[in-house]
């Protein structure tokens, strides 16, 4: 399907066919991946949000990955102890 390029503001743009927004599960305010292959601009929606924890990062943390304390010398200033 051949489409337009259009110019927004400072920008250009493209139209989304329905068919293919539908088809890809993009809407208004969806987020996508942009980028260029081979001279081909790519476009991948990003379908899913992913919600952060602190306790899904603390799971990961096991004895392959855990470094020792680091020692920065004393303190040179107002620091809190």
């Amino acid at each position: 399907m051949q489409v337009q390029v259009q110019k927004w503001g400072n920008s250009l743009a493209l139209r989304i066919p329905k068919s293919f927004a539908k088809q890809t599960k993009i809407s208004k305010g969806s987020l996508v991946d942009l980028s260029i292959k081979n001279d081909n601009l790519i476009i991948i929606p990003i379908l899913e949000e992913k919600e952060y924890s602190l306790g899904s990062f603390l799971s990961k943390i096991d004895e392959s990955n855990i470094h020792s304390e680091i020692d920065f010398g004393a303190a040179v200033g107002k620091e809190l102890l």
